[in-house]
């Protein structure tokens, strides 16, 4: 067995204990973050998808920051600006909340376009540029971005470029009756969260981070990775198909949920597992397909032979 199992057993339990009846996504959010990616959380309002983002910055020992994302948010009051110290006679960086190691920006898409677009950069290179000069974020640094429906009010669509920097889409969901009444007649989920601990720190993080990029995959895995690939390219299930830097995320996340599995190895129901999560975001159906990305993704693998 992997020496990190029983740390990673520790975190889910602690996981579970905030957001009831979720096993599922609360693994896919680990997943997700031992794989270093950002994830992107839709659902309506009021279901936990705030309480995750805390539960998970809180329990890994990450610097937390929340942006409600509005109509009027600018592109600055996320990076930060320059701001001229008459003291020092100068201008002085001063940083915005992007800085956090866990940034949750609250209703991504409620902001407009450009304000969105402000993300881009610092998801994929780790960096903001502002007036010039180029300031490194903080490491581990990890996005989760929640989303209202697109047919609420006020909402925009999150255009594809952005959408593909999300390593994962995850939704919640309502709880079964039983885990609902856990919540009705249990304790404040804020008052909760104020006592969770830090099960390890950042330090840690990356070091676990590692630990499943270091999982092996074989020839026979990537055939198959390649296989699903392909199939998704061939006009028959989607509109487009899953770009090289899809495959890698898949790549990614199947590395980590073995790892979340005690394995140092790939299996295929570790890419099976997540594919749904890392791929369908990225995908449109064909025309009379009747089914969404999702229920593609499952005929699909069912169609493929198994390595």
């Amino acid at each position: 067995m992997d020496a990190n199992r029983p740390l990673i057993a520790s975190l889910l339990d602690q996981l579970t204990t905030v957001i009831v009846g979720k096993d599922d996504v609360l693994r896919d959010a680990v997943t997700c973050l031992l794989a270093g990616g950002h994830l992107l959380i839709e659902d309506m309002p009021g279901v936990g998808k705030t309480t995750l983002a805390h539960a998970l910055a809180r329990t890994f020992g990450l610097r937390f920051a929340r942006v409600q994302f509005t109509s009027d948010l600018m592109p600055s009051d996320l990076t930060g600006a320059a701001v001229y110290d008459r003291q020092r006679q100068e201008f002085v960086f001063h940083p915005g909340p992007l800085f956090a190691q866990v940034l949750l920006a609250d209703e991504i898409n409620r902001a407009s376009p450009r304000t969105q677009s402000a993300l881009l950069e610092a998801m994929e290179e780790r960096q903001v540029s502002v007036d010039g000069v180029t300031h490194a974020l903080p490491e581990p640094f990890f996005v989760i971005a929640t989303q209202n429906p697109f047919e609420q009010i006020g909402t925009h669509a999150l255009p594809e470029s952005q959408l593909d920097r999300f390593l994962m889409r995850l939704s919640l969901g309502y709880p079964n009756r039983r885990a609902e009444r856990a919540l009705l007649a249990g304790e404040d989920r804020r008052d909760m969260l104020q006592r969770l601990p830090a099960l390890v720190d950042g330090t840690r993080l990356r070091a676990l981070q590692q630990a499943a990029g270091a999982v092996t995959v074989s020839d026979a895995l990537l055939d198959y990775v390649q296989a699903l690939l392909e199939a998704t390219r061939d006009g028959r299930w989607f509109v487009h198909g899953l770009s090289p830097r899809a495959g890698l995320a898949l790549l990614r996340a199947a590395r980590a949920r073995a790892l979340l599995q005690g394995r140092r190895y790939v299996v295929p129901d570790d890419v099976i597992d997540v594919l749904v999560p890392v791929a369908a975001h990225r995908l449109v159906p064909v025309s009379g397909a009747g089914r969404d990305a999702a229920g593609q993704l499952h005929a699909l693998v069912q169609a493929l032979p198994l390595p």
